[in-house]
């Protein structure tokens, strides 16, 4: 893997009536993602170069994305919460949840699925979403309490579904085979945060971690606000609370789903206590 990637990085379309941190935050999220690929080639984006708020290796793009991203919060006196520098705390009831990258394996690689993902949260309550796809513009915005403008597909059986999930590993073969072999198609995107906002869209029917504890609150705030509000739901595997908390090593496996009775029947098939 080297050179730098070619294609240019286009500007988000952002919709109208985003919380104007949040607009601001994305601009600069696409902004910083534009300038690290024309300055860095693969193999540097990709360099672990400190490790972050979560414990594991940074990336150098997630930190150059970041960067930009505590910019902003600290221009409008926000607090932020992301995967890579944690938390900032700025004395306000407004707080960032971004996860700044979501699919940094994907976008250091130049493989074309990443996403910058952030919620406004007030008082620990998100009320706002919004996900950019870096690479196309495209943007799905939330706002908790209003009406939505996606929909998902209404899917209640795992019985012939879509469903990604994340990658499989050795120590949950069996619930990640128990899900494969009900579903009708399986895809592996490796980003949460798009995956999340297809089932609200009704492209697909679900997503989840197999029960791996892999995703921190960043991976799955925005699919908090965005998918209950599109008809469907997002849970743990293991019935856990999410939670906005500062502490990024706190884990779930979420399940993200177009309707409630499906969620539910993935997280009993993961766990291997359905009835069948």
């Amino acid at each position: 893997m080297s050179g730098r990637i070619p294609w240019p990085v286009p500007e988000p379309h952002l919709p109208s009536g985003v919380h104007p941190a949040l607009a601001a935050a994305t601009r600069a999220a696409t902004d910083a993602f534009r300038a690290a690929r024309e300055a860095y080639d693969r193999a540097e984006l990709a360099e672990k170069v400190q490790v972050g708020a979560d414990g594991t290796p940074t990336m150098r793009l997630d930190i150059l994305v970041d960067t930009a991203i505590a910019e902003v919060v600290n221009a409008h006196r926000i607090n932020l919460l992301s995967e890579e520098l944690g938390h900032i705390d700025n004395g306000s009831a407004v707080t960032l949840v971004t996860d700044p990258v979501d699919g940094t394996a994907n976008a250091a690689s130049g493989v074309p699925l990443s996403a910058f993902a952030g919620v406004i949260a007030v008082d620990g309550v998100p009320t706002e979403a919004l996900t950019s796809w870096l690479d196309t513009g495209r943007c799905w915005h939330t706002v908790a309490g209003r009406p939505s403008p996606y929909r998902t597909n209404g899917r209640t059986e795992l019985d012939g579904a879509a469903v990604s999930l994340l990658r499989p590993q050795a120590h949950i073969a069996d619930a990640w085979w128990r899900v494969a072999t009900r579903a009708a198609r399986i895809r592996i995107l490796s980003t949460s945060c798009l995956e999340a906002v297809l089932v609200a869209e009704g492209s697909t029917d679900a997503f989840a971690d197999a029960g791996s504890d892999t995703h921190r609150i960043v991976d799955l705030a925005a699919a908090m606000v965005t998918v209950p509000a599109a008809g469907g739901a997002v849970i743990d595997v293991h019935g856990r609370p999410l939670e906005i908390d500062p502490d990024l090593t706190r884990r779930w496996s979420g399940v993200v789903a177009a309707t409630p009775r499906l969620a539910e029947e993935l997280a009993e098939t993961i766990r291997g206590t359905e009835d069948r």
